[in-house]
């Protein structure tokens, strides 16, 4: 890594994150505070808000490495083969089916012992 991303965030990034930070905080409060009026033209002044402080978030150095970050991991999930109807369906079945027996010999395990343990203690019939 350069010294430059190894030196973190700088007293102005710090301030673009606080500012953002207050920008969303205030818009939830003026969303509620301001009731009375349209739940459209609320929800309009909330968004834009929003995008706005996620605007300024984006222009620090965390910001830039959290878009970086999901670039990345865009292309990743692009690179993954994922599997076919037919397989999904074989290994959801086969799953159900280890399922299945696991809790069968599971119950006839604990049937075992609870015979065993009401022999030993005496309680059984």
């Amino acid at each position: 890594m350069n010294a430059k991303a190894e030196a973190g965030a700088s007293g102005l990034d710090t301030a673009k994150l606080v500012a953002a930070a207050a920008i969303v905080i205030a818009a939830l409060w003026g969303f509620y505070f301001f009731a009375e009026y349209s739940l459209l033209l609320r929800v309009v002044v909330l968004l834009a808000l929003s995008g706005g402080a996620a605007a300024i978030a984006l222009t620090s150095v965390p910001g830039r490495q959290l878009w970086r970050f999901a670039i990345d991991a865009r292309m990743e999930v692009r690179k993954v083969v994922w599997p076919t109807r037919q397989e999904t369906i074989q290994t959801t079945l086969i799953v159900m089916v280890m399922v299945l027996i696991l809790g069968i010999l599971l119950w006839l395990f604990d049937m075992v012992l609870m015979a065993i343990l009401r022999f030993l203690t005496g309680q059984g019939g």
